[in-house]
């Protein structure tokens, strides 16, 4: 991946939603101006959520995802719809696709209920408006057959995007122009071949953007790198694997964190996991733990949710708590999640800050605390008060 790609979770997430043959597939195509949903007369033809990362004018970089219908039957049906309704958690603007020649539904007015309770911005187009011999006053009609409206679609999507919160950064703002950062990276076999993982070029690119200059080494090499510097840098950040090794080399005056952390700022509650990380101590034999990671990648030996996650934690809390591994989009309901003493979650650079916060949210009302790597490894290195003191200073936890 280059530095010059936008990476999926920092992409606008527009989800379209509707009953079976609304046309969902086919305005989606209409919308982006390529084939990227199949199209059929026959019911049920998306079976799966499809999402598309690209570039959508007037908005810019987007993930495009077209869901199953929403009134699909049967067991597998079910499963669909299911589906269909998880994408919620990962959805910036939702689009309702309703044939306009039919009647709202019962579905269809349970979703746009959702849309509410969510505060999710959404807009309802009322497709096949080429078939109706009349129209209601103050109805958004688009056809995806002739183009009519697809245009005005787009910019009404792009306005409910658009966002009034200032611009997030993920260490910019602790940084002045011209400062040095270190970033300590090590190269191990799980780290992947010829290039740098997405938080690491996300944290480069934003210090670049705040005018300063950064030093990347591996954490043998720190220390000489720290003696051979004749300013000291602003802030250290490294990789949570090597937290410990970097904080004994770290001089106490210099400001220490890890891209996790980071990332647990950019996308979630800082707070929130920190408090979380007051349950490792106290899990006991037999608690329930899950795992959670946002992406999906080859497990190697020695990987870190597998394998050094588990083994950190059962040395820290000094029992055998039961561990429990989830993926990519999955993630328990909160009703699941109940069964859990503690859901320990990865940074997350690959989920958009939607999705993260449903995640945390869900956690929240299942009343199950939840920590994310960087901020477990310190708490169980005995470091989370220096990791995050950066962010105390500014008054955010």
């Amino acid at each position: 991946m280059s530095l010059n790609d936008t990476p999926s979770g920092e992409r606008v997430h527009i989800a379209f939603f509707g009953l079976r043959n609304a046309g969902k597939s086919s305005l989606v195509n209409a919308v982006t101006g390529q084939n990227l949903a199949i199209v059929s007369d026959v019911k049920g033809t998306t079976t799966d959520p499809v999402s598309k990362a690209m570039e959508l004018l007037p908005l810019g970089p987007v993930v495009i995802i077209d869901t199953p219908g929403l009134d699909d039957e049967g067991e597998l049906g079910e499963m669909r719809v299911k589906r269909a309704m998880n994408v919620l958690a990962k959805c910036d603007v939702a689009v309702l696709v309703h044939d306009a020649t039919s009647e709202m539904t019962p579905a269809e007015r349970e979703i746009l209920a959702l849309f509410e309770s969510r505060s999710l911005p959404y807009i309802v187009a009322h497709n096949k408006a080429d078939l109706l011999t009349s129209r209601n006053e103050g109805t958004f009609y688009v056809s995806a057959v002739t183009g009519e409206n697809v245009s005005p679609l787009k910019e009404r999507i792009a306005s409910l995007a658009k966002k009034d919160a200032p611009e997030k950064r993920l260490v910019a703002d602790l940084l002045t122009p011209g400062d040095i950062v270190i970033l300590v990276i090590p190269v191990d076999k799980a780290a992947p071949k010829g290039r740098l993982i997405l938080p690491q070029q996300q944290t480069i690119r934003d210090i670049l953007d705040a005018k300063c200059s950064c030093l990347v080494c591996q954490d043998t090499e720190l220390a000489a790198m720290l003696q051979a510097l004749s300013v000291k840098p602003a802030i250290v950040i490294t990789d949570s694997q090597v937290f410990a090794k970097v904080d004994a080399v770290t001089p106490k005056d210099i400001p220490l964190t890890s891209f996790s952390i980071l990332f647990a700022r950019y996308k979630g509650d800082l707070k929130a996991l920190a408090d979380g990380a007051m349950k490792l101590a106290a899990l006991h034999d037999g608690d329930k733990v899950l795992i959670s990671e946002g992406c999906t990648h080859h497990r190697q030996c020695g990987d870190i949710g597998t394998e050094k996650m588990p083994a950190w934690i059962r040395k820290f809390c000094g029992h055998n708590p039961e561990f429990s591994f989830t993926s990519g989009g999955e993630f328990p309901d909160s009703e699941t999640l109940k069964e859990y003493s503690l859901v320990v979650h990865c940074g997350g650079c690959m989920l958009n800050e939607q999705e993260m916060k449903s995640r945390l949210e869900r956690a929240h009302m299942a009343g199950v605390p939840i920590v994310n790597y960087g901020v477990a490894i310190a708490q169980m290195h005995g470091i989370l008060r220096r990791s995050i003191e950066p962010f105390r200073m500014r008054g955010e936890i």
